[in-house]
């Protein structure tokens, strides 16, 4: 069943390559977009599928070899290669798996992340600088690019709240799930008698409109736009000009607020963005909750107030509550090493909507 779903895809692939050589799709952008989007997964499952053969073949050739090589040195190389393979094997298996799901039509969609401290005070703080950097980390493993929309700092440290744009390739299908509530328990460093606190904070991920697909059209009368002065770290020139932009939208009283450039111009463009961005996902909350069942709408809500994770620095060990994972290399994840974490929840969530 697997090989014959592979078999398709590869087949497709075949297909799609030769209509990127055709020079009249360029005359349709749309469609161009859409041809190259696809022609971007199925070279993922290719090139997935490809490597997995070409490590199951190694395997089989060292196994046979093992069985009759005599020097113990070469054998001892033979065991751990092999050891190397399988577990090379194991993830490529699960990613290949993944890739399997058909995608979603919102997966190639840029997003915009929202961190911001929840219960716990400045431990909570600290725990949003944490968690910017976990991010930006595995952005960059990722080949992803972000940028900084806007931020208030805590005076001993870390953040109040971080917003950042992150662009690339399927970065909602992997980013998607992260929204929720993000509990960490740790000694804090003020902490004397290295007794465990407990603090949390908010992640909520949401998805660029794209221009062509979901264009969100706001009426100037409905904004109020104020100007004031940067506050924080940036020298004079930040402090002596009304640069920052503040954006209300009357009517859903959303507000959206930058401040990280000097450019006054610049950071209403940012204000904008995010503005779209939580306009566009109201809009989608709306439709879920007309279309789907409370079970669906739940999963993709991306509810800030539930808790969906824990991150216990004393045992190295994070949980995710809602598919009951738990992994001892918090160390690592901390260190942008979450493509089990977002692989594993891809593959539940995506799973459980076939199903429904």
């Amino acid at each position: 069943m697997l090989e014959k779903k592979i078999r398709k895809i590869l087949d497709r692939f075949a297909e799609v390559e030769s209509m990127l050589g055709n020079p009249d799709l360029l005359q349709d952008q749309k469609q161009y977009k859409a041809i190259t989007q696809e022609h971007s997964y199925l070279t993922d499952v290719k090139n997935n599928y490809e490597e997995t053969i070409q490590k199951q073949k190694q395997l089989q050739e060292n196994q046979e070899l093992l069985k009759i090589e005599k020097d113990p040195a070469f054998v001892e190389f033979l065991q751990e290669e092999i050891a190397q393979l399988q577990q090379r094997l194991e993830v490529l298996k699960k990613k290949l798996e993944d890739l399997l799901i058909p995608p979603d039509p919102t997966d190639h969609l840029n997003i915009i992340l929202e961190i911001r401290a929840g219960t716990g005070g400045d431990e909570a703080n600290l725990f949003v600088g944490d968690c910017v950097r976990m991010y930006k980390l595995f952005a960059d493993a990722n080949g992803w690019n972000y940028e900084l929309l806007s931020c208030t700092p805590s005076e001993i440290g870390g953040f109040k709240e971080y917003i950042m744009s992150i662009s690339g390739h399927n970065v909602y299908r992997i980013m998607r799930y992260e929204g929720g509530t993000h509990r960490v328990q740790r000694v804090p460093a003020t902490e004397a008698q290295g007794r465990v606190h407990t603090s949390a904070v908010t992640v909520a991920i949401l998805p660029e409109p794209a221009e062509e697909e979901e264009e969100i059209v706001i009426d100037e009368k409905d904004l109020r736009i104020d100007t004031f002065r940067s506050s924080g770290a940036g020298g004079q020139h930040v402090n002596t000009t009304d640069s920052a932009v503040r954006i209300t939208h009357m009517p859903s009283g959303i507000v959206a607020h930058c401040q990280q450039e000097r450019s006054q111009h610049k950071n209403k463009e940012k204000a904008m963005r995010w503005l779209k961005a939580e306009l566009a996902e109201r809009e989608r909350q709306k439709k879920q909750e007309a279309m789907a069942s409370a079970r669906s709408s739940q999963v993709g809500s991306g509810d800030r107030s539930e808790r969906i994770r824990t991150y216990n620095f004393p045992q190295n060990r994070l949980t995710d509550h809602r598919i009951n994972l738990t992994k001892y290399n918090l160390d690592q994840i901390m260190n942008g090493d979450l493509e089990e974490v977002t692989g594993s929840l891809v593959a539940h969530f995506r799973q459980e909507q076939l199903e429904a």
